[in-house]
């Protein structure tokens, strides 16, 4: 009679506590605490992975879940976007511009090494015969397709790529295949099934080709293998579907989204297809990449173009994505306020501006939250908007600012908070609202701003050590309303206006540019992905998060060199507060651009994570 361990090759395990890692998959063990039997199953789900900076259809993929790229596409049906993006795992970052910008197109390869072909360019000519490779910077243009195409699938390497259908000219489909030898295509053996928007996946010499739409513009169903020189009949697909994409091999694929049915996932092994979970967001368009225990799917449309991303997990653990979640509403809806914070659960906000009852409605509330709720505490001496505040919850400083109310008012005063009361303490050299600020109470940079009415700019720094400011070296432009994290010694500025030294505020433009401070110098840090001004962040100036840029959801991560995307916000946080470090990141108020578009929400950043997909063994 067969046992467990004979079966298995293990004991049965007596333990108080779960295991907490992967080598307990397929195992059996007897929890003594619980008094139960459990296991841990390979578990199968899409979870959301940053938005791409540029949303568009219609491109092209290549690399893995973890190092994936993104090229080309369109966003308004009558342009073709050159725009390369790299996927590191959790967020994308701008990579080197295709040469010839088109839609339509298909790609292989990896992150570093990959291949762009064939698609169309707007305005003509319709199809492309272009080839493109990616070095992980840099396209440089290689030899092109004996027949230009778009709507084509492709599959392999950098140096051994094939190129499948496609059309030639609207409505013809094609049948067409090439290889590619890392210099040159040659012309293969035709596939059985004329058609064009399908997927592709696999090697040079174990190709596959599935979907599709075929003549006279019907979604297919068809599966074809290719062996490096003739194709064969494959499985059927469940649910027919053109524009969908591909990743793995050929006997181990995934088909994923698609027109038709736009949320649906399927598996082949080699012989048929399986139904899978379902993306969160059906779409059609996409591009995708990666195995058929990771994979990714990105852009496209569902009627709107998306900027959204999902990873595909197979695994004993269960993957939890990235996500903004709601917490408690502050008691005063509004914008322009000042806020900071280390932790999640010890936040403060002060001040702000809320119109439109009255028009120039501006508070000194102040509240705290606790990572739960909000409630109010003694107010600031003075009510304003447009300032900063650094440090903690127990320990803060505010400073500068503005108020339209009585005569307009250009702060220059310093309020410290020591967890119960407000007590002023010292003033800047120089009055201003709009800048930016981050360290301690005893450690502060005010860096920036802008006099109102009339609108002076400044590119002055002043650092405050508890007690009283003084001017040190400038910022190397004149920058406002930008958003300031870090410490004194190791601080950042990113997003806001720039222009010229002394500049007004008409002749200033939405930057890109992010600053570092070492405690005495100004240095360039990574290109921002977005503008705007006031924007939130929080964390340190090598781990850094920015949030709340006007118009837009978009949240951005910062590693010190380079900014990547995250997950979005529920809402528009523009001019808003935060606080608390990049794996806990909170924003909170602002304004959505609604009417009358005060924010009182607060939201709450957790990570991605994972855990073992342990389930208790029963009789039922």
């Amino acid at each position: 009679m067969s046992t467990y361990k004979n079966l298995i090759g293990k004991d049965v395990k007596f333990l108080s506590t779960d295991p907490d890692n992967e080598q307990a998959e397929g195992q059996i063990w007897y929890n003594s605490t619980a008094g139960v039997f459990k296991d841990a199953l390979v578990s199968q789900a899409w979870s959301s992975g940053g938005n791409m900076i540029t949303g568009r259809r219609y491109l092209a993929a290549a690399g893995t879940q973890t190092a994936g790229l993104a090229f080309g596409g369109n966003h308004t049906g009558s342009d073709s976007d050159n725009e390369t993006e790299e996927y590191d795992g959790s967020g994308w970052a701008n990579g080197g511009n295709l040469n010839t910008a088109r839609a339509y197109l298909a790609g292989c390869g990896t992150q570093t090494a990959g291949l762009a072909f064939g698609g169309s360019t707007h305005p003509s000519p319709p199809t492309q015969a272009v080839t493109e490779e990616y070095d992980g910077s840099s396209w440089t243009e290689s030899g092109d397709l004996n027949t230009a195409r778009r709507g084509l699938a492709g599959a392999g390497t950098q140096t051994a790529a094939v190129a499948f259908a496609g059309s030639v000219a609207t409505p013809t489909y094609s049948t067409a295949t090439e290889k590619y030898d890392g210099t040159s295509w040659t012309a293969g053996n035709s596939m059985s099934t004329a058609r064009r928007y399908l997927a592709g996946a696999g090697l040079q010499t174990a190709g596959l080709a599935f979907g599709g739409m075929t003549p006279p513009g019907t979604a297919s169903a068809l599966t074809e293998e290719y062996d490096g020189t003739n194709w064969t009949s494959g499985g059927t697909l469940n649910t027919a579907r053109g524009y969908l994409a591909g990743a793995g091999i050929q006997t181990s694929a995934l088909a994923m989204a698609g027109y038709n049915d736009k949320a649906n996932t399927e598996e082949y092994d080699g012989t048929s297809w399986s139904n899978k979970p379902a993306m969160a967001t059906g779409r059609e368009g996409v591009g995708g990449n990666g195995t058929t225990s990771a994979a990714l799917v990105f852009g496209g449309k569902t009627g709107p173009v998306q900027s959204a991303t999902e990873e595909f997990n197979k695994s004993v653990n269960v993957i939890t994505g990235a996500a903004w979640t709601s917490g408690g509403n502050m008691n005063q809806g509004r914008y322009l306020l000042a806020g900071c914070g280390a932790a999640e659960s010890a936040l403060l906000g002060a001040g702000g501006y809320g119109p439109p009852a009255p028009s120039s409605n501006t508070y000194k509330i102040v509240e705290e939250y606790n990572g739960t709720s909000w409630s109010e505490v003694n107010d600031i001496p003075a009510i304003k908007s447009r300032f900063r505040a650094a440090g903690t919850q127990t320990a803060a400083v505010t400073f500068g600012g503005f108020t339209p109310l009585g005569p307009n008012t250009n702060y220059n005063t310093t309020e410290k908070y020591d967890g119960t009361n407000w007590t002023t303490s010292g003033t800047m050299n120089t009055a201003r609202a709009y800048m930016a600020g981050f360290g301690t109470q005893t450690a502060a940079v005010s860096a920036g701003g802008a006099n109102l009415n009339p609108d002076v700019g400044y590119n002055k720094t002043e650092e405050y050590n508890g007690t009283a400011w003084s001017e040190v070296n400038n910022m190397p432009n004149y920058f406002r309303n930008q958003a300031g994290v870090g410490v004194l010694t190791a601080g950042l500025t990113s997003g806001g206006k720039e222009g010229p030294s002394g500049a007004s505020y008409p002749g200033i433009v939405n930057t890109t540019t992010s600053l570092e401070y070492d405690g005495t110098n100004w240095t360039a840090g990574g290109t921002s992905l977005f503008t705007g001004g006031n924007p939130s962040g929080g964390g340190t100036q090598s781990v850094a998060w920015f949030a709340g840029y006007p118009g837009t959801n978009n949240n951005f991560h910062y590693n010190g060199t380079s900014f990547v995307t995250s997950v979005s916000t529920s809402i528009t946080h523009s001019a808003a507060a935060s606080g608390a470090p990049q794996t806990s990141g909170v924003i909170f108020a602002g304004y959505d651009g609604g009417s009358p578009g005060l924010v009182a929400s607060t939201e709450e950043f957790t990570p991605e994570s994972s855990a073992l997909n342990i389930k208790t063994i029963t009789t039922s």
